[in-house]
């Protein structure tokens, strides 16, 4: 799975089932990063900034959605950017590569010789997602957003802004539909993880609870995941029926019990399915 789970796990803690523990507040010394989604057209002026920082003795991300290119998507690909960038971009910089299909030892080596300050810029696919810390990269270019969760997207911004500079995330995407545009607008405006996770879920969906969809919005009868305060009433309404009839045996709470069975059994059929 992807990281969709992330606003298919907030659903799931939203119907009560699941425990939560809230850290709500930054790591010590952690900056906000000023996020910016940018038109193709405005590719120049970020190109131009990113070496500005780099003159300033920082580092970059730059992030593609995949590897090589695609026949039917038009998207930038890591191999063909790292030459480009390289070649006619930044022909005076030191930029690097990083992407699944390097073998372990390669990435460590691609990693650490960013860390250490050996490249000034770092171009890679979404491996770079969770678990890297470079506190003197302080921007990061995302091409073609519009392909990534915003959850996805908030992870990618918190490569940066880990040291104590001015950090910064751009979002590039070459043709954003107007879902698009406002999924990219809630990075730009919301920093709390949290609140973007709310979004996410929101524009998004959880996808199928009981099965394997990972997008969209389930067939609930009554209410969604936008009707919080209905959802929070349910779920407390459950919990107190259910600390006085754990196992459903009062005659009121019979036809309960035979959906809980039906829901069940659907269960079972998905998971011998998949």
């Amino acid at each position: 799975m992807s990281a969709t789970p992330i606003p298919r796990s907030l659903a799931l803690t939203l119907y009560g089932d699941l425990d939560v523990s809230l850290i709500d507040m930054l790591p010590q010394g952690r900056q906000q990063v000023r996020t910016r989604w940018i038109r193709p057209d405005q590719r120049g002026p970020a190109y131009k900034f990113i070496r500005e920082q780099i003159r300033a003795g920082r580092q970059a991300f730059v992030v593609c959605p995949f590897i090589e290119e695609s026949e039917t998507l038009q998207t930038r690909a890591a191999l063909r950017e790292h030459t480009r960038l390289a070649e006619e971009i930044f022909p005076d910089l030191k930029v690097g590569l990083l992407h699944g299909r390097m073998t372990l030892a390669e990435k460590i080596q691609a990693m650490e010789t960013f860390r250490e300050g050996h490249l000034d810029i770092l171009v890679s696919t979404p491996v770079i997602e969770v678990g890297v810390d470079v506190p003197n990269a302080t921007v990061i270019l995302i091409e073609s957003a519009d392909r990534f969760g915003l959850s996805e997207l908030h992870q990618f911004r918190g490569r940066v802004g880990r040291g104590s500079y001015p950090s910064y995330c751009i979002l590039q995407s070459d043709d954003p539909s107007n879902d698009a545009k406002e999924r990219l607008s809630v990075l730009e405006r919301e920093h709390n993880g949290f609140r973007v996770s709310e979004e996410d879920l929101r524009l998004r969906g959880p996808g199928e609870l009981f099965g394997t969809r990972q997008s969209g919005l389930p067939d609930f009868k009554i209410a969604g995941p936008s009707d919080m305060d209905l959802l929070v009433q349910a779920r407390e309404d459950a919990s107190s029926l259910l600390e006085h009839d754990p196992y459903l045996q009062e005659a009121l709470h019979q036809p309960l019990l035979l959906a809980v069975a039906e829901i069940s059994k659907r269960i079972e059929v998905a998971n011998s399915v998949s």
